[in-house]
């Protein structure tokens, strides 16, 4: 019988906003880890280039976009990382 596909965890949360502070967004559960490996690829390079172009023109503004996207992508790894110590 085949395994059945590793999928996100649905745990990790990011962005927090409010006073207490609380997460503001969180990783859905359920999207197939091989999905969500390609998004935080694709971030990746997204971060890469917002930041080479925020240091390069000395743009805030980019940096801060940068800084989300990565709060994002880690989010994504930590959740997918949760997914896999779950099936072990």
């Amino acid at each position: 019988m085949a395994e059945p596909t590793a999928v996100t965890a649905g745990v990790e949360t990011l962005l927090e906003a409010g006073n207490p502070p609380l997460p503001l967004l969180r990783v859905m559960p359920g999207i197939p880890i091989d999905d969500a490996y390609e998004q935080v690829s694709i971030l990746l390079g997204y971060i890469k280039h917002l930041i080479r172009e925020g240091d390069a023109e000395d743009d805030h503004k980019l940096l801060g976009a940068a800084d989300y996207l990565s709060a994002l992508a880690k989010a994504l790894m930590n959740d997918i990382e949760i997914a896999r110590n779950r099936r072990h």
